[in-house]
C-alpha cells in the first residue's frame, strides 16, 4: 500500500479558498480509489469526495458538491483537494486515503472510511473570521 502525506492546511476566512495536497511517497496512485475525508472535533470522520483513478470519475458528498474538486498530478504521484466558498462548518482535520481493492471490488470509489487501507496523517483546516 502507498504511504500518503498531506499538506496545505491552515486558517482561512469564510468564503475563502484553500488547496490541500496528498502525495504518495512510495509509488504511483494508478488503479487506486482515493478519498478525502474530514473529522471535526467531537464528530465522526466523514467522506468529502473520492476519485476512481481508473475511470476518472469523482463522487461527491452533498457537503462538497459544487464547492470542492479533486485534481490528479500523475508526474508527482499526488492529488489535490481544491476547496472554495469555505464555511465555518468545514473546519476539520482533513485526511486523504487510498485503497487498491475498492475499484476492483465495487467498480467505483466509495466514501466509507473503514474500507480504505492507507491514510495520511491529516492536515487541519480552520475556517474563521
Amino acid at each position: 500500500q502507498v504511504q500518503l502525506v498531506e499538506s496545505g492546511g491552515g486558517v482561512v476566512q469564510p468564503g475563502g479558498s484553500l488547496k490541500l495536497s496528498c502525495t504518495a511517497t512510495n509509488g504511483s496512485l494508478d488503479n487506486y480509489a482515493i478519498g478525502w475525508f474530514r473529522q471535526a472535533p467531537g464528530k465522526e470522520r466523514e467522506g468529502v469526495l473520492c476519485l476512481n483513478t481508473v475511470s476518472g470519475t469523482t463522487f461527491y458528498a452533498d457537503s462538497a458538491r459544487g464547492r470542492f474538486t479533486i485534481d490528479r498530478d500523475d508526474a508527482a504521484n499526488s492529488v489535490s483537494l481544491q476547496m472554495t466558498s469555505l464555511k465555518p462548518e468545514d473546519t476539520a482535520v482533513y485526511y486523504c486515503a487510498a485503497d487498491l481493492k475498492l475499484i476492483e471490488l465495487f467498480k467505483m470509489c466509495v466514501l466509507t472510511a473503514s474500507l480504505y487501507d492507507s491514510w495520511g496523517q491529516g492536515t487541519l483546516v480552520t475556517v474563521s473570521s
